[in-house]
């Protein structure tokens, strides 16, 4: 894996450095400034850092029952009315089987044998947004994936077919605790667990802390430029400008390995951060891949601000899946080989 050449005192100075700052915006915001949403006749304006930049600065929650992509019986219906979000919110509470909306992130997942024991409570599923889909657009779908991708992929699971548990180098990333896919970028919701992030700011850097994995993504703001080429990162390499209140993170220098939604070391992603309220952040993300997708593609999440806290996730701990996994391998291998002879 690839780093940036950093001294690790140098990092650590950095973050120590940006927490601090970021402790002043916070002591000092008002009852009324970090309440207050938008007032009739006036727009919402941001609290501001010291440094003049919005203040994106929280703990947020992405959780929301908007799908990824859109429904096959919604066509070309991209909002639904405030009185359908109504009346889908409380079929959804109330447990009934949807059929014009999944679940979206708050689809109970089979492996988890009550999601209630993980802080799952149906009768707060709510939408974020009157999206009905979080690919936005008339589509409200990813494009197709182009046949030279189809082609690299399919290449890619049949050098795997038969090797999957060869060693721990065949194992999903998320299975080995590298990447999971609430850390993952771009970020999308994951399915009421570890949804939490925190942003703190300081001058020339922003930095999220996620739950999940305790993966801090810390982002230069002070106009540096992508590093080489030759340097590939799980992540890609960030860096952020100010457009405005709205953070733009441009992401390049993908593994091809990382191959999110199938896409090669080619990826470019674009992330823009808009505080829209006290309480709402609108994240969207733009995909672009030459080698996977014929055009871009964009969508969107609204979080809402949370009062946490962040918990400590730790996903090694005690984690024995890996190697009970590849020892189950093996024992299969073992009685294999005993029936053949």
């Amino acid at each position: 894996m690839s780093h940036r050449s950093l001294a690790p005192t140098a990092a650590l100075a950095v973050l120590i450095l940006v927490a601090l700052l970021a402790q002043v915006p916070a002591a000092g915001q008002t009852q009324s400034s970090a309440t207050k949403g938008t007032t009739a006749g006036k727009a919402w304006a941001p609290p501001r850092t010291p440094d003049g930049k919005a203040d994106l600065q929280g703990i947020w929650t992405d959780n929301t029952l908007t799908p990824f992509e859109r429904p096959k019986g919604l066509s070309s219906k991209e909002f639904y009315t405030d009185q359908e979000l109504v009346e889908i919110t409380k079929r959804a509470r109330e447990g009934e089987r949807l059929d014009e909306a999944e679940l979206g992130a708050a689809n109970p997942q089979a492996v988890r044998y009550d999601l209630e024991l993980y802080g799952f409570d149906r009768t707060k599923l709510r939408f974020s947004s009157n999206r009905t889909s979080l690919v936005i657009g008339p589509e409200g779908v990813v494009p197709p994936m182009l046949p030279q991708a189809r082609e690299r992929n399919a290449e890619r699971a049949a050098k795997l077919k038969g090797h999957e548990f060869d060693s721990h180098e065949q194992r999903p990333l998320s299975e080995r605790c590298i990447l999971m896919n609430q850390e993952r970028i771009p970020m999308t919701p994951g399915a009421n667990e570890g949804n939490l992030l925190q942003i703190v700011q300081g001058q020339g850097y922003v930095s999220l802390l996620h739950e999940i994995d305790h993966s801090t993504r810390v982002i230069p703001t002070d106009g540096r430029p992508h590093v080489p080429q030759n340097i590939r990162l799980w992540q890609g390499d960030s860096v952020g400008r100010w457009e405005g209140d709205t953070l733009v993170v441009d992401t390049t220098n993908f593994t091809n390995l990382t191959a999110y939604r199938g896409s090669s070391e080619k990826l470019h992603l674009v992330e823009r951060f808009t505080r829209t309220a006290a309480d709402k952040m609108v994240y969207q993300f733009t995909v672009e891949d030459p080698t996977t997708w014929a055009k871009p593609w964009t969508a969107e999440v609204v979080w809402s601000k949370t009062k946490g806290p962040v918990y400590e996730w730790a996903c090694h701990e005690g984690n024995t899946m890996i190697s009970t996994i590849l020892r189950g391998a093996r024992v299969g291998e073992e009685e294999a080989a005993k029936k053949g002879k």
